[in-house]
């Protein structure tokens, strides 16, 4: 299983740069970029101040995707 987002699109439609969002809830815009890429899974913490910043539920910003070969 993995995390699914949709940082980059919510981000875009603010036309907000991932420095701008990082500057919002208080990571860098390196820290950004990775949530963005699915290198990195947010903190709960980070997750709720993401969308937060976006005015969103959780439920609308990130998914949990199940991946792999089914049995």
């Amino acid at each position: 299983m993995f995390l699914k987002n949709r940082v980059k699109e919510l981000r875009a439609r603010h036309d907000w740069t991932q420095g701008q969002l990082g500057d919002r809830v208080g990571v860098t815009r390196q820290t950004i970029a990775s949530i963005e890429k699915g290198d990195y899974v947010p903190s709960l913490l980070l997750g709720l101040q993401i969308c937060d910043a976006f005015g969103l539920n959780v439920e609308e910003v990130f998914e949990l995707e199940k991946g792999g070969i089914e049995t």
